[in-house]
């Protein structure tokens, strides 16, 4: 791999992953204009893992908070299963601990909820991506269909919820979105924000719940990823460029992230649903043209 395409590899994945405009239909789009269609499983697995750090970078207080969380909500699930053991065997009532007794217990419930749909459909949907991931006319009227989901979010009204008024039922909705956003030209992040706000929650924390909900279906699917690598040959200037497009990726997708927050409140995804729009209609004209 040269470097030159390992920065622009990391430029575009740092920029269209957490920019609502679909990071899959991009690099689909510069693999076919630039002549990548053979790219490294592995570059592919390294970059997602450098934009999922920069989802950690921002939001570390809440990533640590969720894990410390889990954990204690493992540990209790725990005591009460002792409980129900001891009082089946000793003939007395269980005292069972409240596992979800706080707001962060409850984010940590309503992103597995989330994460539940989303790892069903990404299953079922694994033969129907990767079979449409090489066709720009697919990832085109995705785009499209990507610009018309953000002009649309423009236009909803504030909603009130943060966690504490969030409900599980949100979270299963927004968890079905991602699900249905890993068709390639469909931006993660722009669909599950619009699916947020929705469901009535607030701008804010829309934005917030979709890019953390993100870690645990991102870690999955790299999981997946790591079993098609195969045997890849490797080199050690391979090495040096992988480096390079995962500091480049990380470090613009630390900034595009912090910018998306940003957007959100202030409504600005027109801009984007314009060039979702442009976006959609030249990897059409791709399309045609290469054919």
């Amino acid at each position: 791999m040269s470097i030159g395409k390992a920065i622009l590899m990391g430029i575009v994945q740092g920029l269209t992953e957490f920019l609502p405009v679909s990071s899959s239909g991009h690099l689909g789009l510069i693999k076919a204009l630039f002549g990548a269609e053979n790219n490294s499983i592995l570059f592919d697995i390294l970059l997602h893992f450098a934009t999922l750090a920069a989802i950690v970078a921002v939001f570390y207080k809440d990533v640590l908070r969720l894990i410390l969380e889990f954990c204690g909500m493992c540990r209790d699930i725990g005591l009460n299963i002792a409980a129900l053991g001891k009082s089946l065997s000793g003939g007395r009532d269980p005292q069972y601990v409240k596992v979800i007794n706080s707001a962060y217990r409850k984010f940590v419930l309503m992103i597995i909820i989330s994460t539940i749909p989303t790892g069903i459909i990404g299953i079922f949907m694994k033969d129907v991506v990767e079979f449409t991931s090489s066709s720009l006319l697919v990832t085109g009227i995705c785009l499209i269909c990507t610009g018309a989901i953000l002009a649309l979010s423009d236009f909803l009204a504030d909603g009130e919820k943060k966690l504490k008024e969030a409900n599980y039922g949100d979270a299963f909705a927004v968890g079905i979105t991602q699900g249905v956003a890993t068709l390639p030209g469909l931006s993660r992040s722009g669909t599950t924000i619009v699916a947020g706000l929705l469901c009535g929650l607030d701008r804010t924390f829309a934005a917030k719940y979709s890019f953390i909900m993100s870690i645990p279906a991102v870690l999955g699917a790299l999981v997946l990823e790591l079993f098609d690598i195969g045997s890849e040959s490797i080199t050690m200037g391979d090495v040096g460029c992988y480096v390079l497009g995962m500091i480049i990726a990380a470090a613009i997708g630390y900034v595009a992230l912090r910018v998306v927050m940003n957007l959100v409140v202030s409504r600005y995804f027109k801009f984007f649903a314009a060039y979702c729009a442009l976006i959609g209609i030249i990897s059409i004209i791709v399309y045609f043209v290469k054919d």
